[in-house]
């Protein structure tokens, strides 16, 4: 796929999720590193650069891309010529590529353990680090049943509910709107993110807080799935998360709105849930509470407080 194309496909959602997202990013910008033409080294750092800024910008709500991007940023300012930032964003982003997957087999071990004979599980949106919770715990012989949620307006539920279905896990397909009223019947919510920030505050898939607030009063176990490149750096000075609006059109076709000039559609794609609604992130260095958020930032992100500061335009040179 072309870096163009893998553009085009993040846009229009055609590779959905945080960690494809973060995983298509770095295999573009990889393969755009050779395609620039012959140049010196400064010329070429500027092309990757301008690639980088053009991926991040097509999805401003998933950090999975961000942080992703950042790592090949990095070899590129460090290249010393144009065949060594090459060869290091080739390394990298390889490298990147196989620890993502290998943090989402690794969550999916540690939150399977969550899961117990008998247990009916409620996930929404079609996250990969959730599914690979309930997708270990039936390959490691648990007995429970699923309840997906439709998640409108993308249906992304529809591809969840053919994972579990393939898997040969009992399913249940609800709208989204059904939440409250099977809440009752649920014994665990598992769901993945698109951002984690400091305060282990997460954003996901619009709906997602929704039924937080539901299992909480259900007293209802809330877990979120995530990798450790989800967390959100820059919120530790206080940046907040965009939310992303898409197109009205996802919502009511334009058959029928042409008819309603007076009526605005939103569409956010995203909301925040509290941390406080949340008993646990499973991540692929273990199971953290909330509370705990910082010490991923800190200690598994590749970012120093400094630097942080500086991304975020609160820190200058002469401050050093």
């Amino acid at each position: 796929m072309s870096f163009q194309d893998t553009i085009t496909s993040i846009e229009k959602m055609e590779i959905r999720g945080a960690g494809r997202i973060a995983r298509a990013a770095v295999s573009a910008l990889c393969e755009f590193a050779d395609t620039l033409p012959p140049s010196d080294l400064v010329t070429w750092q500027q092309g990757m650069m301008t690639a980088a800024a053009r991926l991040i910008a097509t999805r401003p709500t998933a950090v999975s891309l961000p942080n992703a991007v950042h790592l090949i940023e990095r070899v590129v300012k460090k290249a010393g010529s144009r065949d060594e930032g090459i060869r290091m964003v080739r390394e990298r982003s390889r490298a990147f590529v196989r620890s993502s997957l290998s943090a989402v087999e690794r969550i999916g071990e540690i939150g399977s353990k969550h899961i117990r004979d008998g247990d009916v599980v409620l996930t929404h949106c079609n996250s990969e680090a959730a599914l690979a919770c309930i997708l270990t715990a039936k390959k490691e012989g648990r007995r429970f049943s699923v309840i997906a949620t439709e998640v409108r307006p993308g249906n992304q539920g529809l591809l969840t509910i053919k994972t579990l279905g393939g898997a040969g896990i009992r399913t249940e397909y609800i709208v989204d709107s059904a939440v409250r009223f099977f809440m009752n019947k649920v014994d665990l919510v598992i769901v993945g993110a698109d951002a984690v920030v400091v305060n282990g505050a997460v954003v996901n898939k619009i709906g997602t807080s929704q039924i937080a607030l539901a299992a909480r009063e259900a007293r209802t176990p809330f877990i979120v799935a995530a990798e450790t490149y989800k967390f959100a750096p820059r919120t530790l000075v206080g940046e907040l998360i965009e939310i992303e609006e898409r197109s009205p059109l996802e919502v009511l076709p334009y058959e029928i709105a042409k008819d309603l000039p007076s009526v605005t559609v939103r569409n956010p794609v995203f909301d925040v849930t509290p941390s406080e609604y949340i008993d646990l992130i499973v991540t692929e260095e273990g199971a953290i509470p909330p509370a705990m958020a910082y010490v991923i930032i800190r200690d598994y992100l590749g970012w120093d407080i400094i630097e942080f500061q500086r991304e975020a335009g609160v820190f200058h040179d002469n401050m050093e």
